[in-house]
């Protein structure tokens, strides 16, 4: 019996330990994009469907782009390299010339 109980909390709390852990590298961070509509919000998105990137959601009348990501994976950084490589500014990246001007005309924020 007391071997029984003595394995039961062991286990408990190795997996206890394993969930906190793996937790712990959860991050979820908010990015000012620019952008206007809903085709630049499915694109932004989309954009952020990378490794480690659990949720994006990006708001067309905030412009915000709420995105939470696992920071052993990817980083803020590099999600923000992503969206700018579609064509939407961000605080660290902004889009190529090339890339903003194939937006279609109701893409364009500049």
């Amino acid at each position: 019996m007391k071997t029984t109980k003595f394995f039961i909390t062991v286990l408990f709390t190795f997996v206890f330990s394993v969930a906190t852990f793996a937790q712990s590298s959860m991050k979820t961070d908010t990015i000012k994009v620019s952008g206007n509509c809903s085709s630049c919000e499915a694109r932004i998105e989309k954009a952020t469907k990378i490794p480690g990137v659990t949720k994006a959601d990006w708001s067309t009348k905030t412009k915000l782009l709420v995105v939470t990501y696992d920071s052993k994976k990817t980083s803020n950084d590099a999600i923000q390299k992503k969206v700018a490589s579609v064509g939407h500014d961000t605080p660290k990246y902004k889009a190529d010339k090339k890339v903003y001007d194939a937006l279609p005309g109701c893409c364009k924020y500049r």
